[in-house]
């Protein structure tokens, strides 16, 4: 059975906290990504996650201005993650369980890469 770290994507696109939510949409549009993992500001720190999602519902819904928004006040904190080697069943079990489409892959405290629904159904069977 295939692991995590064998489906995963590995080029990940990162963002800062501190940037604005137009500057994540404008990443996102760029990279032809739907979501982005938001850096840690530390080591002890945990990783965040910003989607499109995430500017609908927490930006574009309440009439906010996208340019003055920080993607650290909308991003999703702290984060379901998976550990590289766990099998792609256990993977699947996790995502439908907790209602994801998405986890960032953690080893050594350091992002290896994103699993996906999309990763799972196109890389796994």
């Amino acid at each position: 059975m295939p692991k995590a770290k064998d489906i995963m994507t590995t080029d990940v696109v990162t963002i800062s906290g501190d940037a604005t939510v137009a500057e994540a949409v404008a990443l996102m549009k760029s990279r032809g990504v739907r979501s982005l993992i938001v850096e840690r500001r530390n080591e002890e720190d945990a990783y965040g996650m910003i989607t499109q999602r995430d500017v609908v519902y927490k930006v574009v819904a309440k009439g906010l201005d996208p340019a003055q928004v920080r993607v650290h006040e909308i991003m999703s904190k702290p984060l379901v993650v998976v550990n590289p080697n766990l099998d792609v069943k256990y993977v699947a079990r996790l995502l439908a369980n907790m209602g994801l489409s998405r986890a960032p892959v953690i080893g050594d405290h350091r992002l290896l890469g994103v699993v996906s629904l999309s990763d799972i159904v196109n890389k796994a069977m």
